[in-house]
């Protein structure tokens, strides 16, 4: 495979680990907010401004509630730099991850979908990267894409940009976390603007964000340990009695940066999922092979695991019966994530 499309595979996986830590946290943070009784109004108008409904493909739609029922939920992560707004080019999806939320068993389970993955796209009725039905369609072809690929509803999407997680860590007050060596690593512009110096310390959003990314002088499994590393942290600072006062900001940062159909109230109601702690949370990661056949970089999905994925999904959304062998399928889960790799 050609050194560029190497490095967009790997800057792929950074911007699904972004995604991921961002629902999370996010589940963390309105459950916090919920408790601050002064500012569960300023919270509600946040959301309300991010509210934006969207017209759902012809599959019947059920309706279902948040934390009462078996809900699913797509996360994209949309590129919108100034760079793009400039050029009026469309914003492709950097990121797409579909979440299952089961209420009775206080379990999640989060798919990422790899960027280039060959798909069927509905908007244009032909087969090309997942990332492309964001350009081609919005949000709604996203939305239809993802229930052609998994053959299950989308009850509700959450879009963000790519600034939403620096602002939310600045919104914070920044991360502890451990910076292994001395860097010089790509912005969220991709410019080598970034200097990371080795040790424990108190990073902004820019510099995590450039931590996060590097894998330069070690590997992606390294890169794997500071990116739940830095997850854990911003969860400890997001439920921190100290952050009470910064909860006003991360509530501005989360609404200028996002984009959702759920009302302020349904996504106030996913406080009962951390009322005693955070659910189980279960990353699977789609696997395939690399293909340059056409002369065009794609990711080849897996068909057999590809099929495993959405019995998994079936059974976590009471869409078939439960099966032990599908819903474990040997992956550990554990009371924050779990990084599942079907080889």
């Amino acid at each position: 495979m050609k050194r560029a499309e190497y490095k967009k595979k790997n800057a792929s996986k950074t911007k699904r680990f972004l995604k991921i830590a961002f629902f999370t946290f996010f589940i963390a943070i309105i459950g916090v907010v919920a408790y601050a009784f002064k500012l569960h109004n300023q919270a509600v108008n946040v959301l309300d401004r991010s509210y934006e409904p969207i017209a759902k493909t012809e599959r019947p739609e059920i309706y279902v509630e948040p934390a009462k029922d078996k809900v699913s939920i797509l996360l994209i992560g949309v590129d919108e730099r100034e760079t793009r707004q400039e050029t009026g080019e469309n914003g492709r999806s950097d990121a797409l991850v579909l979440a299952t939320l089961n209420p009775k068993t206080k379990s999640v389970k989060l798919v990422s979908i790899p960027r280039d993955s060959f798909v069927y796209i509905p908007q244009v009725n032909y087969k090309d990267k997942i990332t492309h039905a964001h350009a081609y369609g919005g949000t709604k072809a996203s939305i239809d894409t993802v229930e052609e690929l998994f053959d299950v509803p989308v009850n509700y999407y959450v879009k963000m940009n790519f600034n939403a997680f620096i602002d939310v860590v600045d919104a914070l007050g920044g991360v502890e976390v451990e910076v292994p060596y001395e860097r010089i690593e790509k912005d969220e512009n991709d410019k080598n603007a970034i200097h990371l110096m080795p040790g424990f310390q108190r990073l902004d959003g820019r510099h995590t964000l450039a931590l996060a990314r590097t894998r330069k002088l070690d590997n992606d499994i390294e890169r794997g340990k500071r990116q739940q590393m830095i997850l854990q942290a911003m969860i400890k600072e997001a439920t921190s009695i100290t952050s009470i006062t910064k909860y006003g900001d991360v509530i501005n940062a989360l609404g200028d940066n996002m984009k959702t159909d759920m009302t302020s109230k349904q996504m106030l109601s996913f406080i009962q999922y951390i009322k005693s702690g955070l659910p189980d949370v279960d990353t699977i990661t789609l696997t395939g092979y690399d293909d340059m056949s056409t002369g065009i970089y794609y990711y080849k999905l897996d068909e057999q695991k590809l099929e495993e994925v959405k019995q998994i999904l079936k059974s976590h959304l009471g869409l078939i019966p439960d099966s032990s062998s599908l819903t474990e399928l040997n992956t550990d889960q554990s009371s924050a994530s779990s990084q599942t790799d079907y080889q």
